[in-house]
């Protein structure tokens, strides 16, 4: 019912997801991303406990590619099933279960995972991770190209519907969580939802308490003349 991709900036630690399907607020099941931690996506015939054991095992530092096999092995949907993730050193974990709709598969390059089901076609997955590996920019703008690419190869075959992304540069929180739950171009939508975020809410997240920073910043001036300096105005 979705594609996916999941990504890993090795200097920082950050992880990234992006999803997009024929399917109802999709990025409320599928994608997990913790700073520092890896990035998770479950879909096909979904099962979310996937996603909350696998971001546990993960903060323990569980290995992607035998964790994936670990979670799937013992489910008796597994063959339904769809399973991807990229944990803190790199390592992918990939699973795409032999019922899963037509066509169903993934792919991988450095840092970056890509899988679907109930897709068009291998393009999707394809021009997904080749995009994002061309793509210059910011983790999400890349992200966004990268599922632009495959929306454009023809995506899921039966239509759009709902879109997500979500970055987490290093806390238990991400930086950026965004959501089309219900849209007739819901990718279109993310990209507009990405530039409001860029207005004013970017840079106060830079203020919120975090890892490095246990209460953040508390004093109104410092914050309000960061927006002031550093947001990108719309359009």
């Amino acid at each position: 019912m979705t594609w996916s991709i999941l990504v890993r900036d090795p200097a920082t630690g950050a992880f990234g997801a992006a999803v997009a399907s024929r399917f109802f607020a999709v990025g409320a099941l599928c994608i997990h991303a913790e700073g520092g931690v890896g990035a998770v996506a479950t879909q096909a015939l979904v099962n979310p406990l996937y996603g909350l054991e696998a971001m546990n095992r993960l903060r323990a530092g569980e290995g992607a590619e035998a964790l994936v096999p670990a979670l799937v092995s013992p489910d008796p949907g597994a063959g339904q099933r769809q399973l991807h993730m990229i944990d803190a050193a790199g390592r992918i974990g990939q699973h795409t279960g032999a019922d899963c709709v037509v066509w169903a598969g993934h792919v991988a390059g450095q840092d970056v995972s890509v899988a679907g089901n109930m897709l068009a076609g291998p393009d999707v997955v394809r021009a997904t991770l080749d995009a994002y590996l061309a793509a210059s920019g910011s983790m999400a703008e890349r992200l966004l190209t990268a599922m632009e690419a495959g929306e454009a190869a023809g995506g899921d075959k039966r239509g759009r519907q709902s879109a997500a992304l979500k970055i987490s540069i290093r806390d238990p929180y991400p930086d950026l969580d965004i959501r089309a739950d219900d849209h007739p171009d819901p990718l279109k939508e993310l990209r507009r939802l990405y530039r409001v975020s860029l207005e004013r809410y970017a840079v106060f997240r830079r203020f919120l308490p975090g890892r490095d920073s246990p209460w953040g910043t508390i004093e109104r001036g410092p914050i309000d003349a960061a927006i002031a300096r550093d947001r990108v105005p719309p359009g």
